[in-house]
């Protein structure tokens, strides 16, 4: 096992994704790069956060060190990456980040398990649809994302959820989210589903961030007043 530091952060490699392009990344230091940016420029003392898509815990560590590890829940859908999101977590000194295991679904999904395809790099995992089967998926927890946002109430999400997120902006989230911060996968859906992103968030009262946004990093941020 390796561990690289970035941001004052150190971060764990489990041994499997030795000599991978995910190595490569830490080793250069620009491993989830756009997301670190956007939490450090955003993120607040005390600031409910949840981050979906917790991958190796760089970003999970990054937003409990700014806003306090309490006030984190990291979700992570990659059974492999679990364990390793902990061990990041846990070599930082933040045990008390709430990660959770589990995809989160759209809010049309309503069985308790969802199939999930891990992939060879964790962050080519994704959601398999109803229906169809590949011999490496595994079962997962499913975690709608209303019921999500209603339950821990976070002021700043963040998502990387490998194309997932065309199904997570079908109607208006809640006033109590100010900031939405997401990676965008062009290559997993057409251009209409950004356009569903854009517009959804602008019904729940938030615009373009230019601060949080980076390439196919897409921030939002709350109009004041909406």
């Amino acid at each position: 096992m390796r561990v690289f530091t970035i941001n004052d952060i150190a971060i764990e490699l489990p041994d499997w994704l030795e000599g991978t392009a995910i190595e490569e990344k830490l080793a250069s230091g620009d491993y989830e790069g756009h997301e670190a940016h956007a939490a450090l420029q955003r993120i607040k003392p005390g600031m409910r956060v949840l981050e979906v898509g917790a991958g190796l815990g760089y970003v999970s560590s990054i937003c409990a060190k700014l806003a306090g590890p309490a006030a984190v829940v990291s979700i992570e859908a990659n059974p492999r990456m679990v364990e390793a999101a902990k061990a990041t977590l846990k070599r930082n000194g933040f045990e008390d980040v709430l990660l959770e295991h589990g995809a989160v679904v759209g809010n049309g999904h309503h069985d308790a398990m969802v199939n999930f395809r891990a992939g060879t790099l964790f962050w080519g995992g994704a959601t398999l649809p109803n229906g169809v089967e590949k011999e490496d998926m595994v079962p997962v927890p499913a975690l709608r994302i209303r019921p999500l946002l209603m339950e821990f109430r976070p002021r700043f999400v963040m998502l990387d959820v490998e194309g997932g997120e065309a199904d997570l902006f079908k109607k208006p989230w809640p006033p109590f989210v100010k900031f939405v911060v997401l990676e965008l996968h062009p290559s997993k859906y057409d251009t209409s589903v950004i356009k569903e992103i854009v517009d959804c968030m602008s019904e729940t009262g938030l615009t373009y961030d230019p601060v949080t946004s980076r390439g196919r990093t897409l921030g939002f941020r709350r109009v004041p007043n909406a």
